[in-house]
Formats: structure tokens, C-alpha cells, sequence
């Protein structure tokens, strides 16, 4: 019997509720990945994905994923997309997406926005709902294009806002911007800069390194697009890699880069999440449908949960998320054996890891975001593909995705891998 198998047991003898799903127990309720793909993920209105929409981001990708598991489309039930930044919510261009990709106008799509885990969240809606009985094959997806839709000329934030809603305690501090939380989270919890930018450092040389290896090839799904040079003249190209890891950054090259948010302050462009362009979608079914189909299994989600914080330090949502989900499954920080810790600040990143008690060569073992880049919406189904083939290339079993969110929460998710 596993060590995580083991822990299950001693938190079901101690009282706790048994979990519908554990860790080394099979079975035909299971819900299963079959299939989880990323796009590469490129800078926005710098990189590959510069010049191309969401909708046909979100489209090819979930062709790709159509294509790497070798089903008809026509048995998604329902796709959930997460996005952040697109208006109406981006029902309307999923839906377009979703058609352009192949699936006949009775596959039913929706979108979700609980910001930056908008991705996770839609798969586990997805989950959700084969739990439930609901459906038995569906996707749960994840998109953003920041170079469409995120800066100064998109208003994330209505105009007017009630005055007795302001007046309520923390109401004020969800407008807080993003780096500001950051600085917060910094000042709050005593995480110098000499700390962030040797997080950041080492998040670039570690994708750099997996760059090198290829050890990101079996999760990204390559694009075709076109793309626009400054004299307007365009060409076909196809975006393989992701183009936002910096191989040469240091912790001294990034310590030499001001503060982007207050002149005594440690948050830089260099140790916080890129802006970036891309997609990602993981198809998802009960075990004994995809036993049906013949599916091989990446891996299987046991349990996600949300943990609320003050939203003035939103970023330290991962290290309360954790534990809630830990305690749904009665496993311990100890038997996670990679983390996928969602990088959107190096501060809030340290202090989670901090806090916790990870073990760093746990957390991000190919680069995170401050590397790779942080699509909003797209981000938490990324991590699905990452953390299952890192856990089949180290011939592991058990791991978490997690980020803290906009707003004041954190989020994560366990999976085991089936490789």
C-alpha cells in the first residue's frame, strides 16, 4: 500500500470523512484525463500569438485535443472555457470556437471567470458534472488573449460603483491593483527582494533547462497562425515553444530592474507573471466510459477546493487552499510530489512555499509563470498538462495545482497520475 494510500487511512480511522475519489484506489466512478494539452504560450503583443484571436487559440486547441485522444467530437457533452478579460464574459467566441473546431452544434459550451483560476475551475465544473451524473464526456478549457483584451483601453472594472457598497469593510481593497497586493504581501510578511528575484532567477534557468529537454514537447500542442511584421506584411508561421523564458536571467541581472509599483518597493517586471497569449484544454469522462472508448488514462483529479483571504493579500491564497484540499483527502503536504504553484508574483510565491513548508524542488520543476507567462484565464488548465507530464517524467503519482486569485482567494487541485 502507497505512503499517500496509508495517510488516506489513518484520516478515515481519525474521523474524517472518506473522499468520493483516492489516491492508489481504482474505480469505474473515477473522473479521468484522458487528454490534457496546452498551446505554447507566448508574450502579448510581443510574441508568436501577437496577431491572433482567442477564439482561434481556444479552437485549435481543443481540436488538439480532439486529435491527441482520437475521439469524435460529437460525444463532448459540454465544454466549460475559463477566461478573464473577454467581453460578455466570452460566451459568444467559445461557442464560435468550439464549432470552428469541429464539435456539432449539440455540444453545449459555457465560460466561467473566478480570474486567475478560471482554467482549473472549468475542469473542475466539468468534473463536477460527471460526478453528478450530468453528462459523461466533457472539457473543461482555458483561454486568454492579453494582447486583445487586457491594459488600459479594456475596463475591467465598471465606471460607478455604490457608495454603500464601498463603505462595507475590505470592499475597497478587491480594487486594489495587483502589483499593489503584491508589495502587501511583501511588506506584510517580510519577503526581501534578494528572495524574489532569486525565485525569479531560478523559474527562468529551470524552463530554460526543460526547454532545452523537451520535456515540455508532450504537453504543448503546436499552432499554425500568422503573424505581422511593423511594415504590415504577414506570415504563415507555426508557434512551437514558448517564447517568454529568459535563459540568461539571474537574480543580479533581475536585481538591477526598478520597482513597477512604488519607488520603495520589491515587485518588478522581472519577478512577476508575464503578460502573455494562450490556451489549454483537458478532456475529462468517468473511468468506465473511458474503458468503454478504449482511452489510454493520463491521470485522475481527487479534489479541489477554494480558501478565501483578505484581498489586500490576495497572493497568499495558495498556502490556505492547500490545506483545505489536503484535509479533503486526507493526504499531508509531505506526500505532494510536485506542486504547480502559480507564479503571478515571486512574493506571494515564496510565501506560500514559506508557509507550507514545500520542499522547493517540489514546487515548479519546469518553470512557472514568471518564465512561461500567465495567460489569466488559460493558466489553471495549463498547469493540468505540466503537472501530469512532469509526474509521468518523474515517475511520481501525486500532485497539486494551485494559485492564488484576484479578489482574495486561492485555489488548488490534486491529481494522480496514471501513467
Amino acid at each position: 500500500m502507497s505512503h499517500a494510500r496509508l495517510g488516506q487511512v489513518a484520516s478515515h480511522l481519525a474521523g474524517d470523512k472518506a473522499p468520493r475519489t483516492q489516491v492508489g484506489v481504482k474505480s469505474p466512478d473515477d473522473v479521468v484525463i484522458v487528454q490534457a494539452l496546452r498551446t505554447p504560450i507566448t508574450r502579448a503583443r510581443k510574441g508568436g500569438f501577437k496577431d491572433t484571436t482567442s477564439e482561434y487559440l481556444l479552437g485549435n486547441i481543443l481540436k488538439g485535443v480532439v486529435e491527441r485522444a482520437n475521439i469524435d467530437p460529437a460525444i463532448v457533452e459540454d465544454i466549460c472555457v475559463g477566461n478573464v478579460c473577454p467581453p460578455g464574459g466570452g460566451a459568444t467566441t467559445a461557442r464560435m470556437a468550439a464549432l470552428y473546431a469541429g464539435f456539432p452544434n449539440t455540444t453545449s459550451v459555457q465560460t466561467v471567470n473566478r480570474q486567475c483560476s478560471s482554467g482549473l475551475q472549468a475542469v473542475v465544473h466539468i468534473a463536477h458534472a460527471i460526478q453528478a451524473g450530468m453528462i459523461d464526456i466533457g472539457i473543461g478549457a482555458g483561454v486568454e488573449s492579453m494582447t486583445q483584451f487586457y491594459g488600459p483601453k479594456h475596463k475591467m472594472i465598471p465606471d460607478t460603483i455604490s457608495d454603500e457598497v464601498m463603505a462595507a469593510p475590505e470592499v475597497s481593497d478587491c480594487l486594489i491593483p495587483m502589483g499593489f497586493t503584491s508589495e502587501n504581501v511583501a511588506k506584510d510578511f517580510g519577503i526581501p527582494r534578494a528572495k524574489q528575484d532569486a525565485f525569479a532567477a531560478l523559474s527562468h534557468q529551470r524552463a530554460a533547462k526543460a526547454q532545452e529537454a523537451g520535456y515540455f514537447d508532450e504537453e504543448i500542442y503546436p499552432i499554425k497562425t500568422k503573424i505581422t511584421d511593423k511594415d504590415g506584411n504577414e506570415t504563415e508561421i507555426t508557434v512551437s515553444r514558448d517564447d517568454g523564458v529568459r535563459a540568461g536571467a539571474t537574480a543580479e541581472s533581475l536585481g538591477k530592474l526598478r520597482p513597477a509599483f512604488s519607488a520603495d518597493g520589491t515587485t518588478t517586471a522581472g519577478n512577476a507573471s508575464q503578460v502573455s497569449d494562450g490556451a489549454a484544454a483537458v478532456l475529462l469522462m468517468k473511468r468506465s466510459r473511458a474503458q468503454e472508448l478504449g482511452l489510454k488514462i493520463q491521470g485522475k483529479i481527487i479534489a479541489s477546493a477554494v480558501a478565501g483571504v483578505p484581498p489586500r493579500i490576495m497572493g497568499v491564497g495558495p498556502a490556505f487552499a492547500v490545506p483545505a484540499v489536503l484535509k479533503k483527502t486526507g493526504l499531508t503536504i509531505d506526500q505532494l510530489d510536485v506542486v504547480e504553484l502559480n507564479e503571478a508574483f515571486a512574493s506571494q510565491a515564496v510565501y506560500s512555499m514559506e508557509k507550507l513548508g514545500l520542499d522547493v524542488n517540489k514546487v515548479n520543476p519546469k518553470g512557472g509563470a514568471i518564465a512561461l507567462g500567465h495567460p489569466l484565464g488559460c493558466t489553471g488548465a495549463r498547469q493540468v498538462s505540466t503537472l501530469l507530464t512532469e509526474l509521468k517524467r518523474q515517475d511520481k503519482r501525486v500532485g497539486c495545482a494551485t494559485m492564488c486569485i484576484g479578489g482574495g482567494f486561492g485555489m488548488a487541485a490534486i491529481f494522480e497520475s496514471e501513467h
